[in-house]
């Protein structure tokens, strides 16, 4: 399927009692649900995930953090996610819990929840079925998946490195 590709960085950042910060999102993707703060890439600067990382920290939760600060703990990449887009996401767990919540963004406002409070909430179907799982498994360590997206059926995921 010729589709365009997007690159994206996701932020697992905690406070310090270890619930986890995510953004109700008032854009798509994924308006109206709740997900980690991130943001695409700035290919045409050939930013790189670290950099993107670093830059939608600062932008979104008003972190100041240099690579260093960031863990890579897993890639995902979609197939046709929503049949429009081809997806690379590197999700980054952000070392230096946050002392506070954000303020509201103009992508949307935050709350931090705990991992069972995750359940009771809208998540990307995606996110509540493969990638939330995955990211607590591999935690401190490293992942990589794929998922060839079906619309009018199962999502096909692969494991590809654990």
């Amino acid at each position: 399927m010729n589709l365009p590709h997007q690159i994206a960085t996701l932020l697992y950042c905690f406070n310090a009692d270890g619930d986890v910060l995510l953004l109700h999102r008032s854009q798509e993707p994924n308006a109206g649900l709740w997900s980690p703060p991130g943001g695409k890439l700035k290919t045409e600067y050939g930013e790189s995930p670290y950099a993107c990382a670093c830059r939608e920290a600062f932008e979104e939760i008003g972190m100041a953090l240099a690579p260093t600060d960031l863990h890579l703990t897993g890639m995902v990449s979609e197939h046709a996610y929503a049949e429009n887009t081809h997806w690379l996401i590197f999700l980054f767990e952000v070392r230096t819990p946050l002392p506070q919540l954000p303020p509201p963004h103009r992508e949307g406002s935050f709350g931090f929840f705990s991992q069972l409070a995750l359940n009771e909430l809208p998540l990307p179907k995606t996110d509540r079925e493969q990638i939330w799982p995955l990211f607590w498994k591999h935690r401190g360590g490293y992942f990589a998946a794929h998922c060839h997206c079906h619309s009018g059926g199962p999502d096909i995921w692969t494991l590809e490195e654990s």
